[in-house]
């Protein structure tokens, strides 16, 4: 039940935030390319950052066999988010890739990495660097593919250049061989990771803003894809990774990661395949208030039976 209050209070500020990132978008203080351009700093700068800076800390044995579990678990729970996004969603829909796509990959990089950090410090955020290092290869392979409704294997290349995964693969490095940077180049990269938060939720909120948020609720099937992507599949990962009695802090990360909102990388994809753009972005805000109220209930399930 703590964990459940504490992510319920990070979850209340980062939804003030997201807020103000709509009030700023309606303002017109940030525009639709301004998002655009915000993205592409948390993406390729802030995010980073923030998760090479979780693998400066001394060496330990214990977290390197728990950072090993968690790569393993992450592998299993997208191997079963996958398949059953095949037995829930049926091919005949019209939308059918963009819903598989929706409850399949999670915004576990915006708003998994500041809940993960804020619960459980550093240590949480580096065996969520596991689950980071599979979304970012599964969502330019197996998520390209399924927007495209084609098989395409050129995109492998570009999940292996993404910015987070070199930023794990350069952090990983750094730990195994216990570099750590001096005081003074520390603190300017603590004070860039620090940005994550804010600015993930301000881009969230000035993209939610960009849709009709009533709309978005008076339509059924998004209720039903939010379920799934809200509690059906964080609640089958977590009864499937609670099977290898592995310590609470890797279930309850993965758990989490994987109970996350909406990945905002489907609506980039939505719009530059022209599938439909607008049912991502309504899947998006609806998914990410909405998981105001989920997350809390799937911290408290993990937390208490793991």
């Amino acid at each position: 039940m703590e964990y459940g209050i504490i992510i319920g209070q990070r979850i209340v500020i980062m939804f003030i935030i997201l807020v103000i990132g709509a009030f700023c978008y309606l303002k017109g203080l940030i525009s639709k390319n301004g998002t655009k351009q915000l993205s592409a700093i948390e993406l390729n700068l802030v995010n980073p950052v923030l998760i090479f800076m979780s693998y400066q800390k001394d060496y330990d044995s214990s977290m390197v066999t728990n950072l090993l579990w968690a790569f393993l678990l992450s592998f299993i729970s997208f191997a079963i988010t996958i398949g059953l996004s095949y037995v829930l969603i049926s091919k005949k829909r019209k939308s059918y890739s963009v819903e598989r796509f929706s409850i399949i990959y999670s915004n576990c990089g915006f708003i998994g990495i500041p809940l993960i950090n804020g619960l459980f410090g550093s240590d949480g955020v580096l065996y969520l660097t596991a689950y980071v290092t599979f979304f970012n290869f599964l969502v330019w392979t197996h998520g390209l593919m399924t927007m495209k409704e084609k098989l395409d294997f050129s995109s492998a290349i570009k999940a292996l250049k993404a910015p987070s995964v070199i930023a794990i693969f350069i952090g990983l490095i750094c730990y195994f061989a216990r570099l750590q940077l001096p005081s003074v180049p520390m603190q300017a990269m603590q004070y860039i990771s620090d940005m994550n938060t804010p600015l993930a939720m301000i881009i969230a909120g000035a993209t939610a803003a960009q849709t009709n948020i009533l709309s978005v609720f008076r339509k059924p099937r998004n209720y039903v894809l939010c379920f799934f992507k809200l509690l059906l599949i964080p609640i089958v990962a977590f009864c499937v990774i609670r099977l290898f009695n592995v310590p609470s802090i890797v279930c309850t990360t993965l758990t989490i990661a994987a109970g996350c909102p909406v990945a905002t990388t489907g609506l980039m994809f939505a719009l530059t395949l022209d599938k439909d753009a607008e049912k991502c972005a309504e899947l998006f805000s609806m998914s990410t208030l909405l998981s105001a109220f989920t997350l809390p209930v799937i911290t408290i399930i993990a937390t208490t039976f793991s």
